[in-house]
């Protein structure tokens, strides 16, 4: 194992990527921000200080503790305390969880739709490429916002009251996946527009090979680049897109708050001098978001043949 691992290290380390990742300042910081939140985040049960979903652990007598630096601070609560005694900084670690979550399985879902649409439009052409791409075109003509914000309505109002909760991350998955799958197809369909005319292509079709192996041998991995460029600059949009749906009050439940409900939770507090409860995840988000943007535009750039 170790074996065949090591000539693939290998290989990264002297590829074009690495090199301008290594020149690129902007692109290292923004990866180690990200590479910090996403570990405090998958290891927020053992690096948090406290559990915040632990009702048996709360304690009212430290609600509204500023943080430790503030008078009336405590040490135990580095970042302070909400109206219902949970610390910030934990709350943060687990909601950063349920904002990644949310974020990468909607990306993927997007990812998959988008592209499986993208690849048939593009290749079957005539009726089967028009009907997709008005439909594409329909909803373009939306804000993702509002498409994620009518499924969800939908989908809460087709589901048992009782199943709200339960069901809730899911549809907030499958409502962000939805709206933000016609980036994805219009790309893809696009390149494959492209490809299928190629030699590869037609001689693939002569010796017999069917269309589904063509597009999944042949046509999929030479359409990939600008896909994976796309997935990463729609990870910002997703989280983000999350955070809005959870401040409205229509994403996830306050058992599992994300970052999004802890800002709600926290912004009715906010004229009243208990700051900390809503800016603190707010800084959250936004160094999660701009360190995850400044990744896609390195990315973005580094595949660009024309700036090499």
């Amino acid at each position: 194992m170790i074996a065949r691992i090591a000539p693939m290290f290998a290989r990264a380390a002297d590829s074009d990527l690495w090199h301008s990742f290594k020149r690129s300042p902007g692109a290292i910081i923004a990866a180690i921000v990200t590479l910090i939140i996403l570990l405090g985040a998958l290891f927020a049960p053992v690096v948090a200080p406290h559990n915040p979903f632990d009702l048996a652990s709360l304690s009212i007598m430290d609600a509204n503790t500023p943080p430790a630096w503030e008078e009336g601070g405590s040490p135990d609560f580095l970042l302070g305390t909400d109206d219902q005694g949970r610390d910030i900084l934990s709350a943060v670690m687990y909601g950063s969880r349920v904002s990644l979550l949310v974020g990468f399985a909607s990306v993927l879902f997007s990812m998959v739709l988008g592209v499986t649409l993208g690849l048939i439009s593009g290749y079957a052409g005539g009726r089967i490429d028009s009907f997709i791409m008005r439909i594409a075109d329909v909803q373009l003509s939306f804000p993702a916002i509002l498409v994620a914000l009518l499924i969800d309505g939908v989908a809460r109002g087709l589901l048992p009251r009782d199943m709200h909760d339960q069901l809730a991350l899911y549809v907030l998955i499958f409502a962000i996946g939805i709206s933000g799958w016609v980036q994805y197809a219009r790309t893809v369909r696009g390149s494959t527009l492209v490809e299928r005319n190629k030699e590869y292509v037609q001689a693939a079709r002569l010796i017999g090979i069917g269309p589904f192996t063509i597009l999944r041998r042949h046509i999929l991995p030479n359409v990939m680049g600008p896909v994976l460029v796309i997935a990463t600059i729609h990870l910002a949009i997703a989280i983000i897109t999350e955070a809005t749906l959870s401040f409205l009050g229509v994403g996830v439940p306050p058992t599992a708050p994300s970052l999004g409900t802890l800002i709600r939770i926290g912004n009715s507090y906010l004229f009243s001098g208990m700051w900390w409860i809503s800016i603190f995840p707010g800084i959250a988000l936004v160094a999660l978001v701009l360190s995850v943007n400044l990744l896609g535009d390195w990315l973005r750039d580094a595949l660009n043949p024309k700036l090499r």
